[in-house]
């Protein structure tokens, strides 16, 4: 039986990290010596809610807690754990749920735990994401993200794998800004050597996003979740039951028009995307919903990338026009070549720096419980579409610069972007027209004073024929 001496356990805080099993006796007692060391320093008590928050604070100070536990056991939750993992900080939400930093009981590794959504788990469900995590378990490459174990903890499925230091490509875009196409070509290219090991072995992403490409504070990006975005499109048995899988903003015209026929062609479009959106700080498609997307990589061509970023080269902007060729069999054929394209361009990778996250005002989620019913009243788990978009900004939906995206042989988009051509040539006519009217109106009216309401209203009457 544990003895705590004169502590006071009247507190939520308190009972919550008794019963979690967090803190080690030894830990306890110091923290509880320092704050009744903090305590009798003050000249007047300290009321009890006082008390609890200096104590927190000391026991995130020893280490003892971490700001997330901390922060959890506040709240009385007093399950932190699953399996063997700790739980100890919040990461994020993907398409297959949240995501938690975690250290295992006994071996002391740092690792990510992705917890399963509870809507998502079914016998049929749960036989394609073990046949993808054992097929994902074969991979050792260090250009991507490696599963490490996967289990079960009373309702909550999970999967383990490797932590992977700073931030998602997206993240780390959204927060800097579009990278010089030197940065863009190394992270890009380690991307490229990641799926080509992934290829190799017999395997195709299918979901390859800014968000599935990790980049740690030395620059070493590693691609993640290679193989489970059947699991997180919600197919049932067959993995590949010809359902589009993918992120809207960067699907390949062949996901769209033949599923079944996607191979690792289909990710090197998507890693084209990914670059484009690298280096222009846009999707190639924004705006709009996802059938206007799915619509528009089929048919249209995206804005040339020096809309939005002059510091690029006419022979970059070719990889990239090459990469997102709409007919597979004229694309850039492997990541291989991806990568041997990309070489030239490619700095060392420690040159990237990253910017420093701060917390948003929102709560971090609860870690997983094990009562289905509690974990969904508490925070619903995501549930991603089959297809869903990211990185879209209504706002740049419509560009007045008539600058098509062209490819390596010069060709500029047709059909839908050849009548965009003619519709913005004859508004600028009808522009400058009107601007002529509106000279010769004010001429009128300076020379004739007397007839400055009649010298507007013909200018006006001009500006509009």
């Amino acid at each position: 039986m544990r003895h705590w001496g004169q502590i006071e356990l009247e507190s939520k805080f308190r009972r919550a990290a008794l019963a979690s099993g967090l803190i080690e006796d030894p830990q306890w007692e110091y923290c509880m010596r320092l704050l009744r060391f903090r305590c009798a320093t003050e000249t007047q008590p300290v009321p009890s809610d006082v008390e609890d928050k200096l104590l927190r604070a000391i026991l995130i100070e020893q280490g003892a807690l971490t700001e997330y536990q901390a922060e959890q056991l506040s709240n009385g939750r007093v399950k932190l754990t699953l399996g063997p993992y700790i739980i100890t900080e919040f990461i994020g939400q993907g398409g297959m749920g949240h995501v938690f930093k975690a250290i295992h009981k006994v071996m002391g590794r740092e690792c990510a735990v992705k917890t399963l959504p509870f809507g998502r788990v079914t016998p049929q469900t749960l036989d394609g994401f073990t046949r993808e995590i054992r097929l994902q378990a074969k991979l050792d490459c260090s250009y991507l993200v490696r599963a490490f174990d996967a289990g079960q903890d009373g309702t909550t499925h999970y999967l383990v794998t490797e932590y992977v230091p700073g931030m998602d490509l997206r993240r780390l875009i959204k927060a800097k800004g579009p990278l010089p196409q030197e940065q863009a070509a190394s992270i890009i290219m380690q991307a490229a050597y990641g799926l080509e090991y992934a290829h190799q072995q017999g395997m195709v992403h299918r979901d390859v996003k800014p968000g599935n490409i990790l980049v740690t504070p030395d620059g070493i990006a590693k691609v993640s979740d290679v193989g489970l975005a059947a699991f997180t499109a919600n197919l049932v048995d067959d993995p590949r039951a010809g359902k589009i899988v993918g992120t809207a903003d960067y699907l390949s015209p062949e996901q769209i028009r033949t599923p079944l026929a996607v191979g690792p062609v289909s990710d090197v479009y998507s890693l084209g995307c990914t670059l484009y959106y690298t280096v222009c700080g846009k999707v190639p498609f924004p705006g709009g919903d996802t059938a206007h997307k799915v619509r528009r990589h089929l048919e249209e061509t995206p804005f040339h990338p020096r809309r939005f970023t002059e510091n690029i080269s006419e022979e970059f902007v070719d990889i990239i026009a090459e990469m997102m060729d709409k007919d597979p069999t004229k694309r850039i054929q492997t990541c291989a070549e991806v990568a041997a394209r990309l070489e030239p361009w490619a700095i060392d990778s420690t040159q990237i720096t990253q910017p420093r996250m701060s917390r948003g005002p929102w709560s971090s989620p609860p870690p997983p419980t094990l009562d289905p019913e509690s974990a969904l009243s508490q925070e619903e788990l995501a549930q991603d579409a089959s297809i869903h978009s990211n990185d879209s900004n209504p706002s740049q939906r419509n560009f007045s610069d008539n600058q098509l995206f062209t490819d390596s042989r010069g060709l500029t988009g047709h059909g839908s972007d050849s009548l965009s051509l003619i519709q913005m040539d004859g508004a600028r006519n009808k522009h400058q027209t009107a601007s002529k009217g509106m000279v010769i109106g004010l001429t009128i009216a300076i020379l004739l004073p007397p007839a400055l309401l009649v010298g507007a209203i013909i200018g006006y009457l001009i500006a509009i024929s």
